[in-house]
């Protein structure tokens, strides 16, 4: 009314407006309604309204970082739209011959959407568990697992032919017999301890321990490939369901970085590589983002122990009284990290472990060697006792597999590894009065005249090197290698039991021999057998197998029981005493290389495959190679 009252107006609609302030009134109405919506998007992410009007969005990581990541050979992939993996061949119907030939160009950068701690939260919520259900089997991100298996270069069960028309031969019926300890192992367990961490074969019950968070199953996602390779279909899918149903991330302990990564980590990552199961890349990754707290270090350098529930870190307790991280433990995630990097597209997981590399090579190392323990705070080493045993072991092994994996691409990883075994060899290396070749430990400048168990696996180390050494060292590398798979060798035919202890001495007049009842236990370590099998693999010499042999046959008298494998206290002693105690890596390891030891060349071959040091195969990235080789 106010309107008609203006004089010389006229009226020109039913509203009585005129053009112009007709015209006037919808923009400002328009207007209006643009600043209602877009004020939408101020809203907390948790706003009803904004979750009505906006659809989800899952945050992209920097633009910086995703180039960095980039420059790494396992972070190039083709830019494709999301795919899921293919459901892959059952155990022993292994199909190499998808015909997916896309090869992706170097440098560019996939579409990713790494996952993080809140969205782990809201699946966990939904679903009540941590386990994964239909609706959550998916990470939105493009691996093409296809792609990756046609560029293998064999098939990963070999390419044996049906071995139910070959007559029976020595190496077969040796073959099956360690097949049939795999799963009278692992029926044990399922049996009396299926879900805890490991079985107790003597009270016949389960053992959780306190070393992995309040994670369960490590038996299960140890027990994953090496039940695949064998072939053992209906034990493999008992061990998926459970992953898939009671594999639970959902926990609040403290974890040992190191162990969760070589086994869990490991474990799942291998799986997934091997069948293209998504539950198994999905479990992966998420427990990835669990362990990334124990980085938070002013250098960078992980702690030991990561807290699921705070995020909190902490050193071992034993460390230097609580002030150092482990040469062995943050040394040995390379492999593991880049791979979580290649699956879920967050580069996060390699820049991690590319730091460890720049802290290394950046402090001093006394005559070019790599004490045990660094500390994270300061960056500097707390003492110098070097050991290529316990404590300091798996970090040479991740150099030289680095390489491997990298398609011997990673110049970095090969000259730190050739340069610490060239110092290995000038100061620790010894041989006895008796002839028998061993790597010593040394305690800033002074020896010890003893080898650890664990420091066996380098004889297989040194040999996988040895093709790529200088031309001039990679005979010796060879000899070498031998010498010292020979002296471990001693170890196990010195004893009573044919298994060797834990550590053995050379001095006194003895050598190859524990010295006190300490150090004679054996709990069915692997790195003997390791040794065997790339030694065989590399020469094809028949005393490999004779003395794989060997083991099998002293674990069969010495350490089966009625419900399982155990670990026994004294090798020395000719009525074994058992430790009540099925290590996981038993079955991850120790079984997993002896039936590699009896097949042949090509299962799980060394063209494709490194082995993490839990014996799980992670493939290299014939990528890089492939792309330079095409021009």
């Amino acid at each position: 009314m106010l309107m008609r009252k203006v004089p010389g107006f006229v009226p020109a609609s039913p509203w009585g407006l005129r053009l112009p302030q007709k015209f006037l009134f919808l923009l400002f109405l328009s207007g209006l309604i643009t600043l209602c919506f877009g004020a939408l998007f101020l809203l907390p992410k948790s706003s009803r309204l904004k979750r009505l009007f906006l659809a989800p969005r899952t945050p992209q990581p920097g633009l910086e970082a995703m180039a960095e990541a980039a420059s790494h050979p396992l972070a190039h992939e083709q830019e494709s739209p999301p795919n899921p993996a293919p459901a892959a061949p059952a155990p022993g119907k292994d199909d190499p011959s998808s015909q997916a030939t896309t090869r992706r160009r170097k440098g560019w950068l996939r579409r990713t959407h790494p996952t993080g701690p809140r969205e782990e939260a809201t699946a966990a919520r939904s679903s009540g568990v941590a386990a994964l259900r239909p609706q959550e089997e998916s990470i939105p991100f493009s691996f093409d697992f296809s792609a990756f298996r046609s560029r293998l270069r064999h098939p990963v069960l070999g390419t044996r032919g049906d071995e139910s028309k070959e007559p029976q031969s020595v190496v077969r019926t040796q073959r099956e017999k360690v097949k049939e300890m795999m799963q009278f192992a692992w029926q044990s367990y399922r049996r009396y301890a299926m879900g805890k961490n490991e079985l107790r074969p003597l009270t016949k019950d389960g053992y959780e321990g306190s070393m992995f968070g309040g994670l369960s199953g490590a038996t299960v996602i140890d027990s994953l490939d090496t039940l695949y390779l064998m072939e053992l279909k209906e034990e493999f899918q008992e061990a998926k369901a459970w992953v898939e149903e009671s594999f639970h991330l959902n926990v609040s302990g403290e974890a040992s970085l190191f162990e969760v990564n070589i086994r869990y980590i490991g474990g799942l990552l291998s799986a997934f590589y091997l069948t293209g199961e998504e539950v198994f890349r999905i479990k992966a990754i998420k427990l990835g983002e669990k362990l990334l707290p124990a980085f938070n270090t002013p250098t960078g350098i992980p702690k030991g122990v990561v807290n699921f529930k705070s995020g909190s870190n902490r050193s071992w307790g034993w460390a230097m009284a609580g002030s150092s991280s482990i040469l062995a433990e943050f040394g040995s995630l390379h492999l593991e990290f880049l791979h979580l990097t290649e699956l879920s597209g967050n580069p996060v997981f390699a820049e991690k472990v590319k730091n460890i590399r720049k802290v290394l090579k950046k402090i001093d190392k006394p005559f070019g060697l790599y004490p045990n323990f660094l500390s994270p705070v300061s960056g500097n080493w707390m003492q110098h006792h070097v050991s290529v045993g316990g404590l300091g072991d798996s970090f040479y092994e991740y150099l030289i597999k680095s390489w491997l994996m990298s398609a011997k691409t990673d110049m970095e990883a090969k000259d730190m590894y050739y340069e610490a075994l060239e110092a290995i060899e000038t100061h620790l290396l010894n041989v006895s009065p008796g002839g028998l070749t061993y790597i010593a430990e040394w305690r800033g400048g002074i020896l010890d005249h003893k080898m650890g168990h664990l420091a066996c696996f380098s004889g297989g180390m040194i040999a996988l090197g040895a093709e790529d050494a200088k031309e001039e060292k990679r005979a010796h590398y060879r000899e070498l290698a031998a010498q010292i798979t020979k002296t471990c060798h001693e170890s196990y035919a010195r004893s009573d039991t044919k298994l060797g202890p834990e550590a053995f001495w050379f001095n006194s007049g003895r050598e190859a021999v524990a010295t006190q009842l300490s150090e004679s236990y054996y709990i069915l370590r692997p790195e003997v057998v390791e040794s065997y099998m790339y030694l065989w693999r590399q020469t094809h010499d028949p005393i490999y197998r004779e003395w794989g042999w060997e083991v099998v046959m002293a674990l069969e008298k010495n350490c089966r029981t009625e419900a399982g494998f155990s670990g026994i206290h004294d090798v020395y002693s000719s009525i074994p005493n058992h430790d009540n105690k099925q290590q996981t890596f038993f079955l991850a390891e120790t079984l997993k290389y002896l039936y590699l030891l009896f097949s042949e060349d090509d299962v799980l071959s060394p063209e494709d495959w490194v082995f993490n040091t839990e014996a799980h195969p992670l493939p290299v990235n014939h990528l890089d190679s492939s792309s330079r080789a095409g021009g």
